[in-house]
């Protein structure tokens, strides 16, 4: 099914407009900006001649070198760096600026749309519902939402606007489930949040702009995901649960991870956005990983730890910052070793 997306878009803008809107400067010495419009905003591997994408993160300066976006927003110290193709549009934040482009490009992100227009109707006229789904008391489907066969949504859950929900998926009491969609045989427990807004703020001393989130949740076949975790919907690109992976109560997942197949997260694991999981990876509980790094699969990530760069497929890591296993308790036997002998000194008067 092509799905006709979740968010409308305004635009084409000129990159005059653009500039405006961001408080950026056009950098374009060679007069390729001249009737220039731009129809949307994408990341900077995925962009094309039609769309703007920004530079920030020195993480990603090959992606900047590549790309073949019609528009970019970069810093002054980047500027020379944004291909022959690409104009700069030069501010000092690109990512506040980003923020304003996305406000200029999906004015009604803020308020994402759930149930519009429904009135007092709990069920939608516009919803597709397959004979065999059952739908509680008190679940709200919205417009254009799909329910699959043998699929039961429970009291109180929402599923919103323009979701699909597969087949065989069990959705529990008070779930809400919006821009997002569900493959078959998924279970979602009491209490699930899924395609909230990521937390995406362009912070600053004139106080922190909020970057709007237009992406969406993808969750592939077999997925279970404990009660009152959290998946939130990426900012351009989309949050991906990989087929058969199992998530643990109390967990939140951020914009624009990918998690890959058979995974399992334990309960109070965090993992922040943009982070990728390959298949059949082991978080522990309480675990967590900071954004833009990547967990190679089949790798396992000890309770209570947290890595801050890469891990490599297959490894077992434990510590904040989590580091290989073995070097953890050397680490750890050492410290304890070394309690011990001041104990004695103190003990023996020394």
């Amino acid at each position: 099914m092509n799905h006709p997306g979740f968010f409308d878009i305004a635009g084409p803008f000129t990159l005059a407009e653009i500039a405006a809107a961001t408080q950026s400067e056009v950098k374009d010495a060679a007069g390729a900006a001249d009737g220039r419009t731009l129809a949307g905003v994408q990341p900077l591997s995925e962009a094309s001649p039609r769309h703007l994408s920004f530079f920030e993160n020195r993480k990603y300066l090959p992606q900047l070198l590549a790309t073949t976006a019609g528009g970019c927003l970069v810093s002054a110290q980047f500027a020379e760096r944004v291909p022959a193709g690409t104009v700069a549009l030069v501010t000092k934040n690109p990512y506040r600026a980003f923020a304003q482009a996305m406000a200029l490009f999906y004015p009604e992100a803020m308020r994402s749309k759930a149930a519009p227009g429904g009135g007092d109707q709990r069920i939608s006229p516009s919803a597709v519902i397959e004979d065999g789904a059952e739908i509680e008391p008190g679940a709200v489907v919205g417009p254009e939402a799909r329910i699959g066969r043998g699929s039961r949504i429970a009291a109180g859950a929402v599923i919103g606007y323009r979701v699909t929900i597969g087949r065989d998926c069990y959705i529990g009491a008070n779930a809400s489930v919006v821009h997002a969609l569900v493959g078959d045989r998924v279970i979602l427990h009491a209490g699930v949040r899924i395609g909230q807004d990521g937390f995406g703020f362009a912070m600053g001393r004139e106080g922190h702009l909020k970057v709007p989130q237009v992406g969406r949740v993808i969750i592939q076949d077999d997925v279970e995901i404990g009660a009152n975790s959290t998946v939130d919907r990426g900012a351009l690109k989309d949050t991906v649960i990989g087929e058969g992976t199992k998530i643990d109560n109390l967990v939140q997942i951020g914009h624009n991870v990918v998690i890959g197949r058979h995974c399992v997260i334990v309960g109070q694991v965090g993992i922040s956005g943009s982070t990728e999981l390959g298949d059949f990876v082991v978080m522990g509980g309480q675990s967590g990983a900071v954004g833009h790094i990547k967990i190679g699969a089949g790798a396992q990530i000890a309770g209570g730890s947290h890595p801050k760069d890469d891990v490599p497929p297959g490894a077992i890591m434990a510590g904040t910052p989590a580091r290989p296993f073995k070097q953890w308790a050397r680490e750890v036997a050492a410290i304890q070793r070394l309690s011990r002998r001041s104990r004695d000194d103190e003990a023996n008067g020394a």
